[in-house]
């Protein structure tokens, strides 16, 4: 496995932002690089932040970010981390994906944060190689059947040869730590995780997604054999009754088991997580709503309206407007002087 490395010791460390990138994930990433330095007492990494023109960008909360240069002249790095968030499918203009490649050509191992991986992935970057993206982003490129030629994964980050990539939140810290464990040594890493009161490191196979009886808020088995069940089949949904006998139950202990720890039926439990999963696809995909319908468990399209329409107080087409709202208002980079 290849890892970043620098003959002087010294890492450049390049951090691409894209419009409604998210703050938390590039934080989570550049603060053990500053405190390695701290620690160190003298500078291990140097980092420079990016964006498409050189002006500011503003993240997913509104907060802009200063960067220091543009895509050219084209910086001489031991790892470029694209940076994404939401809305990361409109950012993926000709001229980033060009530089990219051309990174790449050049040898620069790369990866990303968050949704970044979704641009590397656009390049044609990750093709041969095993990766990941927040969780959320991960079904709907599986539903969609984008990118066959990559292997998505549910781990917290991968480190696959010259690729870096990581879900969102605070995990972008968990690899970092890895990596400079890998340049330093563990001692420097663990000292790190203490000052940021970081209880573990969490290595590559880690995986990202809450535990589902964490979500449930209980941890009764049955239950969640039973929501695991919904979870995996959610183009055709199981019957009640099956879904009672896979657990060894009866349709009216489910009924009472989901009533006592969920306090709704099961039926509608699984309505719900059924529409949820609509919602990403409809949020995160352009697939057209009949397939998406489909994709959920709906044959009929009237239907999957009406329980979308009931569960979230709009249509899936009104569901589509609002996304397009969103996008175009994270479009622009937020301009500022004082550079």
């Amino acid at each position: 496995m290849q890892t970043v490395a620098s003959a002087s010791g010294h890492h450049d460390i390049g951090f691409l932002l894209l419009p409604g990138f998210s703050q938390l994930a590039f934080v989570s990433a550049l603060e053990p690089l500053r405190m390695a330095n701290h620690l160190a007492g003298h500078r291990l990494y140097t980092w420079h932040r990016v964006s498409r023109d050189g002006g500011p960008v503003s993240a997913s909360n509104g907060l802009a970010t200063l960067v220091d240069q543009a895509l050219e002249p084209m910086p001489a790095l031991d790892l470029l981390l694209v940076c994404g968030g939401v809305g990361v499918q409109a950012h993926c203009e000709r001229s980033v994906l060009t530089w990219l490649r051309r990174l790449a050509e050049r040898g620069t191992p790369l990866g990303a944060l968050c949704t970044g991986g979704y641009v590397l992935a656009m390049a044609g970057l990750l093709d041969g190689y095993r990766c990941t993206l927040h969780w959320e982003h991960i079904g709907s490129l599986h539903e969609a059947r984008r990118f066959p030629k990559v292997t998505f994964t549910s781990q917290l980050f991968v480190m696959d040869r010259d690729r870096f990539t990581c879900s969102g939140g605070i995990a972008p810290l968990d690899m970092m730590l890895n990596l400079i464990g890998r340049h330093e040594g563990l001692g420097l890493a663990e000292e790190i995780a203490e000052e940021f009161i970081h209880e573990r490191i969490r290595g590559v196979d880690d995986r990202q997604r809450t535990p589902l009886r964490v979500r449930l808020g209980h941890s009764h088995p049955k239950l969640e054999e039973v929501a695991t069940l919904m979870e995996a089949n959610l183009q055709e949904p199981l019957p009640l009754d099956e879904l009672a006998s896979y657990a060894g139950l009866s349709r009216r202990q489910l009924e009472r088991l989901f009533q006592r720890y969920v306090e709704t039926p099961p039926l509608k439990y699984y309505l719900a997580m059924r529409l949820a999963r609509a919602r990403l696809l409809l949020q995160q995909t352009h697939m057209p709503i009949t397939e998406v319908a489909l994709a959920c468990g709906f044959i009929s399209p009237p239907h999957f309206t009406k329980c979308y329409h009931d569960h979230f107080g709009h249509s899936p087409s009104g569901e589509r407007k609002r996304r397009s709202l969103r996008q175009a208002e994270l479009t622009p980079e937020v301009r500022g002087t004082g550079r």
